[in-house]
């Protein structure tokens, strides 16, 4: 068991945007106490559970993307409280592979659909194996089950995944958006190399069917739920408006992975029109990376989640 203690867990872009939206104080009261420089005993016992893991990372460019690995239960693993193994390597064609380096920013949720259990987690690659590679974590903290919709997730065998790149949507990209309700982004920030505050982020994101509208070829618009307060991604785009956007079908294995630049909407027509959002993500695509059969798991929809009775869709 380690002894470190945590710095000021914020940095300069989640705590401008703090002030903005009048939480700074309150959140600077809990902070230090929920975002902890360790893996606690349940988070260590939840990863061990897990058929996926949801990563984010930079590449040479600094653009983020999220990427998922999956493996049987178990190839995760933590032999001490500060450091996660992942005993799986990316999936084909997914730029995670160029972005694991030693010493790169990663951020990491681990997320139990069936239960909505989720620890998010900020750290640094330490080592790289032919099998995996080691995190070694700098902030840990749980998250609230909102906007996760329940899914019985199996493993199966799937044939290699199909890769398609482009710098657009074709009309199948277009069709899973529109009709996701999930989906993960990726995001980072870093101007010193030894702050612990600062580093590359992933964070999950729900809503009904039809909560992403699709602008046109390049850009999709969605909106951003009331959560804790504490703004990790909202905080990184205040000081580094790029981010990488997963979108998966946890039925096909189907992924549509994206970088590009975001805009955030902090008030006006489109959020007010839009039921439960508190502001609104506008994010434009640079690159655009469909992989068919992509994850090797299968799931089995439960429910959505009950907040979303209190958010609408494009639609309405």
């Amino acid at each position: 068991m380690t002894d470190r203690q945590p710095e000021n867990p914020f940095h300069e872009g989640e705590i401008e945007v703090q002030e903005r939206l009048g939480t700074r104080e309150r959140v600077a009261a809990f902070g230090p106490r929920m975002i902890r420089p360790t893996l606690i005993d349940q988070h260590r016992e939840l990863y061990a559970q897990l058929p996926f893991l949801v990563l984010g990372s930079l590449d040479d460019d600094d653009r983020p993307w999220a990427s998922i690995v999956t493996g049987q239960p178990g190839f995760l693993s933590t032999p001490d409280d500060v450091t996660l193994d992942v005993a799986a390597r990316p999936i084909l064609g997914d730029p995670l592979a160029e972005n694991l380096k030693v010493d790169a920013d990663i951020g990491v949720v681990g997320l139990q659909l069936e239960t909505r259990r989720r620890n998010r987690m900020s750290g640094r690659i330490t080592a790289l194996r032919e099998d995996g590679f080691s995190i070694s974590v700098q902030q840990s903290f749980g998250n609230c089950t909102q906007y996760i919709q329940t899914r019985a997730v199996s493993l199966i065998e799937r044939d290699q995944p199909q890769v398609c790149k482009s710098d657009r949507f074709d009309n199948a990209t277009e069709q899973m958006l529109s009709t996701a309700d999930t989906l993960f982004i990726a995001t980072g920030f870093r101007n010193d190399p030894e702050a612990s505050n600062q580093g590359a982020d992933a964070s999950h994101r729900g809503g009904k069917p039809g909560f992403i509208r699709v602008e046109g070829s390049q850009t999709i618009v969605f909106p951003d739920f009331k959560g804790k307060n504490i703004y990790n991604t909202i905080g990184n785009l205040a000081v580094n408006p790029r981010a990488g956007i997963l979108v998966p079908d946890f039925q096909t294995g189907d992924l549509v992975s994206m970088t590009g630049q975001v805009e955030v909407i902090w008030s006006g027509p489109m959020v007010e029109a839009f039921e439960g959002a508190q502001r609104l993500i506008r994010f434009n695509a640079e690159e655009v990376i469909t992989i068919s059969g992509g994850m090797a798991i299968t799931s089995e929809f439960g429910e959505y989640a009950p907040q979303l009775e209190r958010t609408g869709t494009w639609d309405r």
